[in-house]
């Protein structure tokens, strides 16, 4: 299927060749067609034109997942294999995305209508650094000796350890916003583990994960160790969710969908982790630096469209700064580029389907409706595609749904303080708690603002910087355990203790 584009937004000749092969699951090593035959339209969010049909996969299709992988885990070609092996494929496979890292970002501009510069620089950066990151972790699993004393039996001596095991079989379902980072951050601590996984990433944007897969063949992973599956929510996500034969279910979406998932669970007491929603506070103090706050608390909203799940859409402002600072604000919005991510120089695409563009008009409108003030943007483009104007509100209160809910759009809600203990407790005022970030010279004092924040990332002078290393995940309702840094290694591992009686 031959895209048409200007000449400033050509695809490369393999990004236009992965499009034109046959999009089919991908099972036990082998691409087949799915047991109903139905299959899924994919649409460029910037033209609403369809660029690409997946097959649509059921429960028949995740059964068979689920046997390939248990295969491929109790195998001996995976079950055998020496860490250092692990992370060399790791490495070998970090490698293949590399090479291919303009495909990847073309097919995420088309797929997701994000800036192609952007998911290059980011998206597929950050993806290439996590596996490279994992893969040293592959050799670094281990236990500890115990100094066990055991007060009941004085007598004997024992000697006690313990070890890590991969959990198993696992269920892998990502969000659309950030598809080849969210597939990777998944797969990573899996294969550096020893586990195996059968990937389902959401309908919207299902290209990346594909072409992931094919890179995963190339590198030599024994078939079934990572399988991808492509279909709707229902029925192939709750299947996968719910099955009998999958050790744990790793999920990054809705904290509606989350909690389903936990229901899901519960035949088998599946491990979970769970990354979830969020409506993360962005506070400028008065002694913070205007000329990094202002840009960065825009961004903190309009990086990736306000399509990410930490965005900084609620900002409090000291009232002192309070005007400087959401016209600052207002001025970045008007000033940034908005149009079809395949254009070098598009900074904002489009939001990622019709359903998320009614979802944000609708809030944009109760905001509105409820007396909030738009200082730029406020409602929907007047042009194809899915684009909806940036959208800076201030006269904002807590009670309204734009302050309390997750919109998932372009949209920031301002509101001005004047005391800390004020903005703390109206930053902790709310169901989430995925990130906050402070703004401040002081950073004495930000460092004990931020143990007060309810949050399980807090940014100073900064917002969305994210890093292998680091944990990545939510208080309260926005989420179950963290991805990245040790902590997802762990959460893939089931840890053993061993007493001997000497």
């Amino acid at each position: 299927m031959t895209i048409a584009l200007s000449p400033s937004a050509s695809l490369s000749i393999g990004t236009q060749a992965f499009l034109d092969r046959p999009k089919r699951l991908f099972i036990g090593g082998e691409w087949v067609e799915s047991r109903s035959g139905e299959m899924i339209p994919v649409l460029n969010p910037a033209t609403e034109q369809v660029i690409a049909q997946v097959q649509a996969a059921n429960a028949d299709d995740v059964d068979l997942a689920v046997a390939a992988a248990r295969r491929a885990f109790e195998g001996e070609a995976w079950s055998r294999m020496r860490p250092v092996d692990r992370e060399r494929l790791l490495l070998r496979l970090a490698d293949l995305l590399e090479a291919n890292a303009d495909e990847f970002a073309q097919l995420e501009a088309l797929d997701n209508g994000k800036s192609v510069t952007l998911a290059r620089q980011i998206d597929v950066a950050l993806a290439i650094d996590f596996l490279r990151y994992v893969a040293g972790w592959a050799t670094k699993i281990e236990g500890s000796v115990l100094p066990v004393s055991v007060p009941f039996n004085r007598e004997r001596d024992f000697f006690a350890y313990t070890n890590r095991h991969p959990i198993g079989v696992v269920g892998q379902i990502i969000p659309w916003n950030f598809p080849l980072m969210m597939a990777c951050w998944k797969i990573g601590p899996v294969l550096a583990t020893g586990c195996t996984t059968i990937l389902k990433p959401a309908e919207q944007t299902p290209l990346s994960a594909l072409r992931l897969a094919e890179l995963v063949q190339e590198a030599g992973y024994p078939a079934g160790v990572v399988n991808v599956i492509t279909g709707y929510g229902n029925p192939a996500g709750a299947a996968l969710a719910a099955h009998p034969g999958v050790d744990k279910v790793a999920f990054t979406g809705s904290t509606r969908t989350g909690k389903l998932l936990i229901d899901a669970a519960r035949g088998n007491l599946k491990r979970l982790t769970l990354e979830l929603g969020g409506k993360s506070p962005a506070i400028i103090l008065p002694d913070a630096d205007l000329d990094l706050a202002i840009p960065g608390a825009a961004m903190a909203i309009f990086f990736n469209n306000g399509q990410v799940c930490a965005a900084g859409s609620r900002l409090y402002v000291h009232r002192s700064i309070f005007d400087r600072v959401m016209a600052g604000v207002a001025d970045v919005a008007c000033s940034l580029k908005v149009g079809n991510g395949l254009e070098p120089d598009t900074i904002l695409g489009p939001v990622v389907s019709q359903q998320q563009k009614d979802t944000v008009c609708g809030y944009l409108r109760a905001g509105l409706e409820a007396g909030a003030e738009a200082l730029v943007g406020g409602k929907a483009m007047d042009r194809p595609g899915y684009f909806v104007e940036p959208t800076v509100f201030v006269n904002t209160s807590s009670d309204m749904s734009i302050v309390r809910e997750e919109i998932f759009g372009p949209v920031v809600c301002a509101q001005p303080f004047d005391e800390v203990d004020q903005v703390i407790a109206a930053a902790n005022d709310s169901p989430f708690g995925l990130a906050a970030s402070l703004w401040t010279r002081d950073l004495a004092h930000t460092h004990r603002l931020a143990s007060r924040l309810k949050a399980g990332t807090v940014w100073i002078n900064c917002h969305t910087v994210v890093d292998a290393a680091m944990p990545f995940g939510g208080f309260k309702q926005s989420g179950w355990g963290r991805e990245l840094g040790r902590a997802a290694i762990d959460s893939y591992t089931e840890e053993q203790s061993v007493c001997a009686m000497l």
